[in-house]
């Protein structure tokens, strides 16, 4: 596998636990503009969303690790 892919992979992955950070820690009224889920005068979180960036977090590390890990000698 390509390693430029695979380190565009991680950063996206990251960024993507950053984003959930902005969901779990800021109300929708504090999220950035271009964030789903972002409502003026809206006082409640979206977990929901943050749980979203969460998994596709952890799917794309899981990406990395299978695509990095030893290949089988078929």
């Amino acid at each position: 596998m390509n390693k430029v892919l695979l380190v565009v992979v991680g950063i996206v992955g990251v960024l993507l636990l950053i984003v959930a950070g902005f969901y779990f820690l800021e109300p929708a009224k504090s999220l950035p503009s271009f964030f789903p889920g972002h409502t003026l005068g809206l006082a409640t979180y979206h977990y929901k969303h943050g749980i979203g960036a969460v998994v596709l977090a952890l799917a794309a590390f899981a990406f990395i690790w299978f695509e990095s890990g030893k290949k089988s000698a078929e």
